[in-house]
């Protein structure tokens, strides 16, 4: 039972954008999902906010977790059940954060259902997100997570190097970005984002399970980027010896992972990947 005593309750909610389903774990007593469209969007233990269930979340927090130790000022694209900000708050007390999510009844259900108000300082900002990150301040994000989705398509406005640049501009000069994207067969939509990101950023790394590095099967890849070195050796290691020994690619071999690809701008005809129905059952 949550703190504030009452239980969520599980079922379909109207949000702005669609349904969704909270769904609860049978496994965990206070584990639940956040599903639209049968695709998992969120997964949170609200009594355990350092469980994460889902694998390339994990991948995220081991790089956070390799940050300078203390607090972070964090910027969060893609609200959720805000699983990430959940998780910082536990591991790095005194965090500070700014969820960036356009759908505002989503926000009032996982208020209400999912007592984000246990989150400390946190604030959500209701707007799309470039519109919620050009509102931001110069230098003031330690972190800066980008994990937005429309289902499981990332929306291609958030895959620009004009809003890499913004990004940018938002993060303090050793400040580190983290993008979840999804991507499957050829990895074209992957290759060009990561060319996006290290167009504006010195130093890149990318992570994922070795079938999907390949193409074999669709799913999610995490970026991390930043202006300064990033912790490469301890999070190889992290990363490989994780439940998803998944793989680090950086440096010469990011750029063979390129290919050649070209960075993404803004007015381009590019098409996010959708996944195969069988991916979600």
């Amino acid at each position: 039972m949550r703190r504030g005593g009452r239980d969520p309750m599980p079922g379909t909610y109207q949000t702005t954008f669609g349904d969704v389903e909270l769904l609860r774990d049978l496994d965990r007593q206070d584990g639940w999902v956040l599903s639209k469209e049968g695709v998992p969007q969120s997964y949170v233990d609200l009594q355990d906010p350092t469980y994460l269930d889902f694998e390339y979340v994990r991948l995220m927090a081991d790089v956070i977790d390799l940050l300078p130790e203390g607090p972070l000022g964090c910027v969060h694209v893609g609200g959720g059940a805000c699983t990430i900000p959940r998780y910082i708050a536990a591991t790095r007390p005194g965090s500070r954060h700014i969820v960036v999510e356009p759908d505002a009844r989503l926000v009032d259900l996982v208020r209400e259902q999912l007592d984000l108000k246990s989150v400390p300082k946190l604030k959500v900002r209701v707007a799309g997100g470039r519109e919620g990150t050009a509102g931001l301040w110069d230098e003031s994000a330690d972190l800066f997570v980008l994990d937005a989705f429309t289902a499981a398509t990332m929306p291609v406005e958030l895959a620009t190097l004009e809003y890499m640049a913004d990004i940018g501009r938002v993060l303090r000069p050793g400040g580190t970005l983290l993008v979840n994207m999804a991507d499957g067969k050829g990895l074209a939509f992957a290759r060009r984002l990561a060319a996006t990101v290290r167009e504006r950023f010195r130093h890149v790394a990318l992570m994922a399970e070795p079938g999907i590095l390949r193409g074999r099967r669709f799913g999610n890849l995490i970026l991390a980027a930043s202006a300064q070195p990033l912790p490469i050796e301890l999070l190889g290691r992290r990363a490989a010896g994780g439940l998803t020994q998944a793989r680090l690619v950086e440096g010469d071999a990011l750029t063979r992972f390129l290919g050649g690809a070209a960075p993404i701008h803004d007015g381009e005809a590019v098409l996010a990947p959708v996944p195969p129905p069988a991916v979600f059952g």
